[in-house]
Formats: C-alpha cells, structure tokens, sequence
C-alpha cells in the first residue's frame, strides 16, 4: 500500500482530520469500512485486546486463580508483551503475557485463535526463553523459579474433548515419578461441554467461546472489553498494526504479480500482451521488463 495512502487513512481513522476532500476519503472506504468493522467486533480472543484488558492486575491475578488454583501469591508483577532476546543469532519471544509472583514464579499466559501446528514446539521455546531470562549469568541452576504456561485457545487442540490438559515432564519407565523441574504447560480448550474442571474456569472459557454465562468475573471482562474498543489511543495503536498487516499483504501480492509477470514475459509474451491478458498496470509490466532484461 503507498504511503500516501496509508497515512491519509491513519488520519481519518484516528479523527484527526476532519476536512478533508470527499475525493480523497472515497478513494480508502473500503479499508476504512474494514478497518472499523473489525475494530468494533474485536472481543476476548483478540490477542491485542486481551493484552490490554490483563494489563489489570485485578483482572489477571483472578484469571491465573482460576487456570491455576493451587498456586499461591499474594502480589503479581504484570509485563504485558515482554520480549527476550538472548543473542543476535537466537529467535527471540514476545510473551504475550508475563506474570512474575511475588516469590519470583513465572506465569506465561497467551490467546490463541488460530492452530497453526506448531504449538506444542512453541511452548517448549516459550519454556526454554523464559527460564533463559530468570537465570542471569553466574546465577546457579538451583535459583530458578517455577515456572507456567497457558495457552488459551478457542479449539481442540488434541481433540480428547477436555477444558484443560496440563502437561509435567514424567518418568515413562515409573509412573507417578515426575522430573520435578518446575515446569507445567497447560492448554485450554474454550471449544469443550465436558465436566472436568470447577465452574469458574470453565464459565471464562464459555465466554471465549462465546457462550452465555451470568459469571461475574465474566461481566467485569466483557467490560473491559468494551471500555478498551472506547479507548482512542489502543484504537490508534491497532490501527497502526492493521496498516502494517495491510502492507505486508499488498507486498506479498505485489510479488506475486511480479512473479507472473516474469514467468509470461520469458515465455516470449510482449509487455502489452500481458496488460491486456492480466489487466496489470502498464508501469508494473514495464518494470518488471526492465528487471528481466537487465539481468540478461
């Protein structure tokens, strides 16, 4: 997308600029139309504002209470988005949400919406950057703290119909023996009807599902999920990732066009053939073009 126009919709977008040309507004409503209608349906299970809502500590230390009913504390340190690079050649991580208690435990709470297959990996990453990020240099290995990680998603991912499964390094050889390094992965799934976890846990589920519940801490998140689509700034921020997707996606098909383009010009199609069997711009054929022919 040009810049010209990113910017103009980021103007409109964030009432910045009423006055401007009707022309020049017409010319960006669909993404505009877009933009709002995605914005105004955003809920629980949008990772941007799920981030913002847990920014409450109130909010959160209720939601790990529930997740996590066995763990203690009595103060919570909330990094919401925290990243953790370790090396210029390693993968970093933004954690979504980090939760540091006050004895030092780690809590690594994140939504999502999509499986893309890779999520048991990732926990195991997620793991390895966060125990990376507790031990300091000449910190021994015994000082490391426990460390959890959530993962709330709206599916099955294991397809065995429970609300929770809770994963610990065990022994296969002996059962019951477990590693005891104080590390538990947990994976919810929002998409279940079976009884197998307290009503409070699963009424927060119901509602990343979208079912009804008269929970009240169900009512305090809905809330704040409509007070955070009120809030013009996260609005502006949003739409600001929203441009940068809308870019990422115009580049990608940009490439493709090229990519086409190229396989039909050394195939011995003349530039003018292509724009009338592609309707391309004549500016892009010919760019490409030159591209082709300089490389020869």
């Amino acid at each position: 997308m040009k810049k010209e126009v990113n910017e103009l919709i980021k103007k409109i977008v964030s009432g910045l600029d009423e006055t401007l040309p009707e022309e020049d507004i017409q010319n960006v409503t669909s993404e505009i139309e877009q933009f709002t209608n995605d914005w105004n349906n955003l809920g629980i299970t949008s990772d941007f504002i799920f981030c913002k809502i847990m920014q409450d500590e109130d909010l959160l230390a209720e939601l790990i209470r529930r997740i996590l009913p066995d763990l203690e504390f009595t103060k919570i340190e909330v990094i919401p988005q925290k990243a953790v690079e370790v090396g210029l050649d390693i993968h970093g991580v933004r954690f979504d949400i980090y939760v540091k208690s006050n004895d030092g435990t780690v809590v690594l709470i994140e939504m999502q919406v999509l499986n893309k297959g890779n999520l048991p990996k990732r926990m195991r990453y997620y793991s390895s950057m966060a125990d990376a990020d507790m031990l300091e240099k000449g910190i021994p290995y015994g000082k490391l703290k426990d460390c959890y990680i959530a993962i709330i998603c709206p599916f099955d991912l294991f397809g065995k119909g429970l609300h929770k499964y809770t994963f610990t390094y065990t022994c296969k050889e002996l059962e019951g023996l477990e590693l005891g390094d104080g590390t538990t992965m947990i994976v919810l799934n929002a998409d279940s009807t079976a009884d197998d976890v307290d009503d409070s846990l699963k009424a927060f589920l119901d509602y990343v599902a979208g079912r009804p519940t008269d929970d009240e801490y169900v009512r305090r998140l809905d809330s704040a999920v409509r007070k955070a689509r009120q809030n013009k700034e996260w609005r502006r921020e949003y739409m600001t990732l929203y441009m940068r997707d809308l870019e990422k996606k115009e580049e990608g098909r940009e490439e493709e066009r090229r990519l086409q383009i190229e396989k039909l010009l050394r195939k011995g199609k003349t530039a003018a053939e292509i724009v009338d069997l592609l309707d391309y711009s004549p500016e892009l054929v010919k760019s490409v073009e030159e591209s082709v022919f300089a490389t020869h």
